[in-house]
């Protein structure tokens, strides 16, 4: 028996689509992204006490002993319900989730945006989740290698006299604040990138804005860092800076090859039976009789 296939609606040539087809394509791609986002978070949850735990709590560990209340024997957190512990590894693995799943559900983003896209741009979408993934996982690592230098900053703040007892709930939000703004903010100047591509934001604009930016990144950086310490704040704003000129580096040759294929283009939508135009600027004499002479020495 012949097998039954679903088959395909017919494709739009011109990517025209019906409010109600937007809402269903809008729906899919939600349930989809919600899917690999619980997928992501039963992983997270299960890796809660099988390495991920101790990986959050190293730079507090690494600090010295006579900082925390236990001294150099032991280093616990302190919950203080009775479900702290359950939903405290909800969280965390809530958080995992959404990490792992992220270059699923940027996919399912990227495809939502696609249809509206011209089919040049189309090819963009495994580099903007490639990239995405990417520069997210460099500002979580930077984030976790300045986590010590910050942590100790602000404890030994409060003098030698004094040490701290930290509560699991506190110190695993805070460090995946921190991990989760730097990763956020390294995001940023793909979104430049990806708004020059589509046509939204052109190089011009991102060049006047050069200053403006680098002095918006300084103060996105302050408020954002958890630490609110100069040694962090440096370390989230400078790499965006550098992520930022090289976004505008990047529009500029978009812009570029953008203007040549549109010069080479500029005459295709003109009917056939349209004249073409003349050049009016004077030619000299040299390059006039050239043509003449040459014909000239052929007939001889």
């Amino acid at each position: 028996m012949p097998r039954l296939r679903r088959r395909r609606p017919p494709r739009d040539p011109e990517a025209t689509m019906s409010l109600v087809a937007h809402l269903t394509e809008l729906r899919n791609r939600v349930a989809k992204a919600l899917l690999a986002l619980a997928l992501g978070t039963v992983v997270g949850f299960l890796w809660y006490d099988r390495g991920l735990l101790s990986f959050l709590t190293e730079p507090y560990c690494a600090l010295p002993g006579d900082l925390r209340f236990q001294g150099d024997a032991s280093c616990q957190l302190v919950v203080l319900d009775v479900f702290g512990g359950v939903l405290l590894r909800l969280k965390i693995g809530l958080i995992a989730g959404a990490v792992l799943s992220a270059p699923f559900w940027l996919y399912q983003l990227w495809a939502f945006i696609t249809p509206g896209l011209k089919r040049n741009e189309r090819r963009y979408t495994v580099a903007f989740v490639a990239a995405s993934s990417t520069l997210f996982a460099l500002g979580a690592v930077l984030a976790y290698i300045t986590l010590y230098k910050g942590l100790e900053i602000l404890l030994t703040l409060a003098g030698d006299e004094v040490a701290f007892q930290l509560t699991a709930p506190d110190y695993l939000g805070f460090v995946t604040s921190l991990l989760v703004a730097f990763g956020l903010s390294f995001e940023l100047p793909l979104i430049a990138v990806a708004l020059n591509l589509v046509g939204l934001l052109s190089y011009a604009a991102l060049a006047r804005s050069r200053r403006w930016i680098y002095f918006l990144t300084i103060v996105f950086a302050a408020f954002v860092t958890p630490t609110q310490d100069p040694f962090t704040m440096l370390a989230m704003a400078l790499p965006m800076a550098v992520l930022f000129e090289l976004a505008i580096q990047i529009a500029r040759v978009v812009d570029r090859r953008r203007a040549r294929r549109d010069a080479a283009q500029h005459f295709h939508g003109l009917p056939d039976d349209a004249a073409s135009p003349l050049d009016a600027r004077p030619s000299s004499l040299d390059d006039a009789a050239a043509p003449a002479d040459s014909g000239a020495s052929s007939h001889r």
